[in-house]
């Protein structure tokens, strides 16, 4: 009795260490690893973000980060859309862009400081990206503030900050459930400028051919040429001798 006592006690008290540590284990903003920190893990921990991990290794922008962020005291902040928001966009977009536009696509996801939720809120706009200066308008990036929600403009799209990935000394990673897409690539086209009208043919002057008089003369092409006075009064004297 004493042994099956003991025995029933050590299984009560095994699950309730599992379920304590099951309830400590839920998803939350990662942490900050002690090792190295790698955008790509950081993406990869969470899920749902292959697309994006593809692009950061194709444009080599994944190592770029890394290098940034473990070797300096730069602070970043990532926008990281879902696979979903990739599916969204119209078949095609993302090969119609050379390399260098590819790489603008992702650093136009990236800013060049740690912002947190609360940062965004009296944030100044544009928010300059590391894509361009917003001060000189290149790849603008505006930022608006709802209560908790934090939503992102481009110019061309909006996008929303649905999730907290990751927070650390000098990294944020948000989740956004769209493509930023800059309107130096995805904007409308600048209306083409009309042609100058052409000239009436009403406008251009025509000789009157009734404008002639006895002093004028056709030679052989056509032409009418003037013939002095005094000639013309030696002739008739001279028809009439």
């Amino acid at each position: 009795m004493k042994m099956s006592l003991i025995t029933i006690f050590f299984f009560f008290f095994f699950f309730f260490f599992l379920h304590c540590c099951s309830k400590t284990s839920a998803q939350g903003p990662a942490k900050a690893p002690s090792g190295p920190l790698n955008i790509t893990a950081i993406l990869e921990k969470n899920g749902q973000f292959s697309l994006f991990i593809r692009l950061l290794g194709s444009t080599q922008q994944g190592d770029q980060i890394n290098t940034q962020l473990n070797n300096s005291n730069m602070g970043l902040t990532v926008f990281a859309p879902t696979d979903n928001a990739f599916s969204s966009l119209k078949a095609g977009t993302l090969n119609s862009l050379s390399d260098e536009q590819k790489i603008k696509l992702v650093q136009f996801h990236v800013l060049p400081t740690m912002m947190s939720m609360t940062q965004f809120q009296t944030t100044s706009n544009p928010i300059r990206t590391q894509a361009g200066n917003s001060a000189a308008a290149e790849f603008p990036l505006n930022v608006t503030t709802s209560g908790n929600s934090v939503n992102l403009t481009t110019g061309v799209n909006q996008a929303t900050v649905s999730n907290t990935l990751f927070t650390g000394k000098n990294l944020a990673v948000y989740q956004v459930d769209s493509v930023l897409l800059p309107v130096e690539y995805f904007g409308s086209p600048a209306p083409a400028t009309a042609p100058a009208p052409s000239k009436s043919d009403k406008d251009v002057p025509v000789s009157n051919p009734k404008s002639s008089t006895s002093d004028n003369s056709v030679d052989a092409s056509g032409a009418v040429k003037s013939v002095p006075f005094g000639v013309a009064v030696f002739a008739a004297i001279a028809f009439w001798l």
